[in-house]
């Protein structure tokens, strides 16, 4: 299934490493921010709401 790459062997393996040692990256951050985001989100919503109650 491997395809025989010859002597490009250890680049082209290492390129795909790398994309995907990035794409991992990216994905872990994206979640990460969008984490922090809905905190934020929740906790401006819930000072808006007290400061209409008083």
């Amino acid at each position: 299934m491997l395809p025989d790459l010859g002597k490009y062997a250890l680049p082209v393996l290492a390129a795909y490493a790398s994309m995907i040692i990035l794409v991992v990256g990216l994905v872990l951050i994206s979640l990460k921010r969008g984490s922090v985001s809905k905190k934020t989100l929740a906790r401006l919503e819930q000072n808006r709401k007290a400061k209409a109650d008083e």
